[in-house]
């Protein structure tokens, strides 16, 4: 699945392409330790599926994707304000 179709997906939508991916991924390994199937090639490819899904989601919970990061460095900015407003009142 390409990054761009992922993000186009709800969070819902997400959910649900994950656990289809979990599931394919666990009879596919299933079937190759059986002996049935030799798709070591698809194997790695739900991984990656999974891990890209999995990042998505991750994104949007930080939400980094489309947004500005929190200003976490804005904190200390004030705080060295406030000093310098302290030091100026002396």
């Amino acid at each position: 699945m390409e990054l761009e179709k992922i993000r186009n997906l709800s969070d819902t939508e997400l959910n649900v392409e994950e656990h289809k991916a979990a599931e394919q991924l666990f009879r596919l390994r299933f079937q190759m330790k059986l002996g049935q199937s030799e798709g070591v090639k698809k194997l790695r490819g739900l991984k990656k599926d999974i891990a890209r899904i999995k990042t998505i989601s991750r994104e949007r919970e930080l939400k980094l994707h489309g947004e500005a990061p929190k200003a976490e460095s804005a904190a200390p900015v004030k705080a060295a304000k406030a000093k310098k407003t302290k030091k100026e009142a002396r």
